[in-house]
Protein backbone atom coordinates (compact mmCIF):
# COMPACT_ATOMS: atom_id res chain seq x y z
CA UNK A 1 0.00 0.00 0.00
CA UNK A 2 2.29 3.05 -1.79
CA UNK A 3 0.40 6.56 -2.12
CA UNK A 4 2.78 9.16 -3.65
CA UNK A 5 2.26 12.92 -1.78
CA UNK A 6 1.09 14.61 -5.00
CA UNK A 7 -1.53 11.53 -5.42
CA UNK A 8 -3.01 12.69 -1.89
CA UNK A 9 -3.50 16.12 -2.40
CA UNK A 10 -6.62 15.41 -4.45
CA UNK A 11 -7.98 14.16 -1.38
CA UNK A 12 -7.24 17.09 1.08
CA UNK A 13 -11.27 18.41 0.92
CA UNK A 14 -12.66 15.06 1.67
CA UNK A 15 -10.53 12.83 2.88
CA UNK A 16 -9.32 9.20 1.40
CA UNK A 17 -11.23 5.33 1.96
CA UNK A 18 -9.06 2.85 2.78
CA UNK A 19 -10.62 -0.69 1.89
CA UNK A 20 -8.35 -3.24 0.39
CA UNK A 21 -6.58 -6.45 0.72
CA UNK A 22 -2.70 -7.15 0.56
CA UNK A 23 -0.54 -10.22 1.35
CA UNK A 24 2.18 -9.42 3.65
CA UNK A 25 4.21 -12.33 3.29
CA UNK A 26 7.54 -10.85 4.65
CA UNK A 27 5.96 -11.36 8.02
CA UNK A 28 6.88 -14.73 7.70
CA UNK A 29 11.01 -14.30 6.98
CA UNK A 30 10.88 -11.50 10.88
CA UNK A 31 9.28 -14.20 13.02
CA UNK A 32 10.00 -17.56 12.34
CA UNK A 33 6.73 -18.68 14.74
CA UNK A 34 4.71 -17.52 12.02
CA UNK A 35 4.10 -20.98 9.80
CA UNK A 36 1.30 -18.60 7.32
CA UNK A 37 -0.58 -15.75 7.37
CA UNK A 38 -3.71 -14.95 5.53
CA UNK A 39 -4.58 -11.80 3.36
CA UNK A 40 -5.05 -8.87 5.34
CA UNK A 41 -7.87 -6.66 5.10
CA UNK A 42 -7.31 -3.15 5.83
CA UNK A 43 -10.32 -0.80 5.90
CA UNK A 44 -10.61 2.83 7.23
CA UNK A 45 -10.49 5.96 6.39
CA UNK A 46 -7.64 8.83 5.96
CA UNK A 47 -7.25 12.47 6.32
CA UNK A 48 -4.57 14.31 4.50
CA UNK A 49 -3.27 17.78 5.63
CA UNK A 50 -0.33 20.22 3.98
CA UNK A 51 2.07 17.88 5.24
CA UNK A 52 0.91 14.94 6.96
CA UNK A 53 -1.69 12.41 6.77
CA UNK A 54 -3.75 11.23 9.54
CA UNK A 55 -5.04 6.65 8.83
CA UNK A 56 -7.29 5.08 11.31
CA UNK A 57 -8.03 1.62 10.24
CA UNK A 58 -9.03 -1.61 10.85
CA UNK A 59 -6.63 -4.61 10.07
CA UNK A 60 -8.09 -8.06 9.99
CA UNK A 61 -6.08 -11.47 9.50
CA UNK A 62 -5.50 -14.85 10.87
CA UNK A 63 -2.03 -16.05 11.52
CA UNK A 64 -1.08 -19.96 11.60
CA UNK A 65 0.83 -20.59 14.84
CA UNK A 66 2.18 -23.92 16.61
CA UNK A 67 0.34 -25.35 19.18
CA UNK A 68 2.72 -24.87 22.35
CA UNK A 69 2.02 -28.52 23.40
CA UNK A 70 1.38 -30.52 19.96
CA UNK A 71 3.66 -28.42 17.13
CA UNK A 72 0.25 -28.48 15.55
CA UNK A 73 -1.03 -26.20 13.49
CA UNK A 74 -3.69 -23.48 15.18
CA UNK A 75 -5.56 -20.71 13.55
CA UNK A 76 -5.07 -17.54 15.42
CA UNK A 77 -7.13 -14.41 14.02
CA UNK A 78 -6.18 -10.86 15.02
CA UNK A 79 -7.85 -7.59 14.66
CA UNK A 80 -6.44 -4.23 15.56
CA UNK A 81 -7.78 -0.86 15.38
CA UNK A 82 -5.16 1.99 15.45
CA UNK A 83 -4.29 5.75 14.16
CA UNK A 84 -1.38 6.27 12.23
CA UNK A 85 0.46 9.50 11.24
CA UNK A 86 2.64 10.06 8.22
CA UNK A 87 4.85 13.60 8.47
CA UNK A 88 6.29 15.11 5.11
CA UNK A 89 7.66 18.06 7.22
CA UNK A 90 11.14 18.98 6.65
CA UNK A 91 14.01 17.13 8.56
CA UNK A 92 14.68 20.95 10.41
CA UNK A 93 11.36 21.23 11.56
CA UNK A 94 11.05 17.71 13.10
CA UNK A 95 10.68 17.31 17.02
CA UNK A 96 12.69 15.12 19.23
CA UNK A 97 9.37 13.50 20.92
CA UNK A 98 7.05 12.49 18.35
CA UNK A 99 7.51 9.28 18.31
CA UNK A 100 4.04 8.35 17.00
CA UNK A 101 4.74 10.35 13.78
CA UNK A 102 6.30 7.81 11.17
CA UNK A 103 8.33 10.48 8.97
CA UNK A 104 8.58 10.51 5.48
CA UNK A 105 11.77 10.42 3.58
CA UNK A 106 10.98 11.14 -0.03
CA UNK A 107 8.02 11.45 -2.16
CA UNK A 108 6.47 7.85 -1.12
CA UNK A 109 4.29 6.66 1.88
CA UNK A 110 4.42 3.11 2.24
CA UNK A 111 2.08 1.47 5.14
CA UNK A 112 3.62 -1.57 4.59
CA UNK A 113 6.05 -1.88 7.05
CA UNK A 114 3.54 -0.34 9.23
CA UNK A 115 1.34 -3.26 8.77
CA UNK A 116 3.98 -5.79 9.33
CA UNK A 117 4.96 -4.31 12.81
CA UNK A 118 1.39 -4.37 13.92
CA UNK A 119 1.02 -7.41 12.86
CA UNK A 120 4.33 -8.95 14.61
CA UNK A 121 2.80 -7.26 18.29
CA UNK A 122 0.36 -9.43 18.16
CA UNK A 123 2.04 -12.75 17.94
CA UNK A 124 0.81 -13.86 21.64
CA UNK A 125 4.17 -15.94 23.36
CA UNK A 126 2.16 -19.60 23.20
CA UNK A 127 -1.01 -20.92 21.50
CA UNK A 128 -2.53 -23.99 22.63
CA UNK A 129 -4.72 -25.99 20.20
CA UNK A 130 -8.40 -26.78 21.47
CA UNK A 131 -8.60 -30.14 23.25
CA UNK A 132 -4.82 -31.05 23.82
CA UNK A 133 -5.31 -30.33 27.90
CA UNK A 134 -5.05 -33.39 29.03
CA UNK A 135 -3.30 -35.10 25.70
CA UNK A 136 0.32 -34.93 27.07
CA UNK A 137 1.33 -36.92 29.96
CA UNK A 138 4.24 -38.20 29.59
CA UNK A 139 7.27 -40.67 27.84
CA UNK A 140 9.84 -42.83 28.51
CA UNK A 141 11.64 -41.76 31.60
CA UNK A 142 9.89 -38.23 32.32
CA UNK A 143 6.64 -37.27 33.14
CA UNK A 144 4.36 -34.20 32.99
CA UNK A 145 2.48 -32.91 35.73
CA UNK A 146 0.50 -29.16 36.29
CA UNK A 147 0.85 -27.11 39.62
CA UNK A 148 -2.80 -27.60 40.30
CA UNK A 149 -1.41 -31.95 39.88
CA UNK A 150 1.07 -31.18 42.94
CA UNK A 151 -0.89 -29.39 45.34
CA UNK A 152 -3.51 -32.44 44.87
CA UNK A 153 -1.08 -34.90 45.82
CA UNK A 154 -0.54 -32.80 49.13
CA UNK A 155 -4.25 -32.54 50.07
CA UNK A 156 -4.30 -36.53 49.35
CA UNK A 157 -1.82 -37.09 52.12
CA UNK A 158 -3.32 -38.71 55.14
CA UNK A 159 -2.44 -35.61 57.76
CA UNK A 160 -1.91 -36.95 61.51
CA UNK A 161 -3.47 -34.95 63.97
CA UNK A 162 -0.10 -33.20 66.06
CA UNK A 163 -1.85 -33.83 69.37
CA UNK A 164 -2.28 -37.93 68.54
CA UNK A 165 0.99 -37.93 67.16
CA UNK A 166 2.62 -39.79 70.59
CA UNK A 167 0.04 -42.71 70.20
CA UNK A 168 1.01 -43.37 66.47
CA UNK A 169 4.68 -43.84 67.77
CA UNK A 170 3.22 -45.97 70.36
CA UNK A 171 1.93 -48.86 67.52
CA UNK A 172 5.34 -48.40 65.94
CA UNK A 173 7.00 -50.02 68.84
CA UNK A 174 8.26 -53.50 68.85
CA UNK A 175 7.27 -55.72 72.01
CA UNK A 176 10.71 -57.15 73.55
Amino acid sequence: MKWSIHQLSKYRQTGMPIDTIIQLDDVKKRNQEIRDIAPVHVKGHSTIGQSQMTCQFTMATTLTLPCARTWEDVEYPIEVETVEVFSWIDKELRGNDDEDIHYIDGEVIDLTPVLEVLILLEVPMQVFKEGTENTVKGGKDWSYSTDEDESQKVNDEPKVDPRLASLAKFFDQTDE
